[in-house]
């Protein structure tokens, strides 16, 4: 399993766009990919469980990923964040 421990940027927090975004890019990915805030988790590959945990503007949340593509789900992840100024 890999974490990846992130603040967020956007004004809106994971509201909306920025969580749509988010959830499209692990939608079809074999990994488990779950987001955890004040130790409330999330399956990341729902949007309503993401928008449940209410992360707003400068939180920190932790990513987990387990399965055989981790790398390349952190990397997505990643990616979609800097293109689109999340964390």
């Amino acid at each position: 399993m890999r974490e990846l421990t992130v603040t967020i940027k956007t004004k809106t927090g994971l509201h909306a766009r920025p969580a749509a975004l988010l959830v499209n890019t692990v939608a079809k990915v074999k990994s488990k990919v779950t987001i955890e805030k004040d130790g409330q988790e999330a399956n990341l590959k729902s949007l309503l469980g993401l928008l449940s945990l209410g992360v707003e503007q400068h939180d920190t949340v932790t990513i987990k990923v387990d399965g055989k593509d981790e790398g390349e789900v952190i990397a997505a992840l990643n990616q979609c964040a800097e293109e689109n100024e999340l964390w």
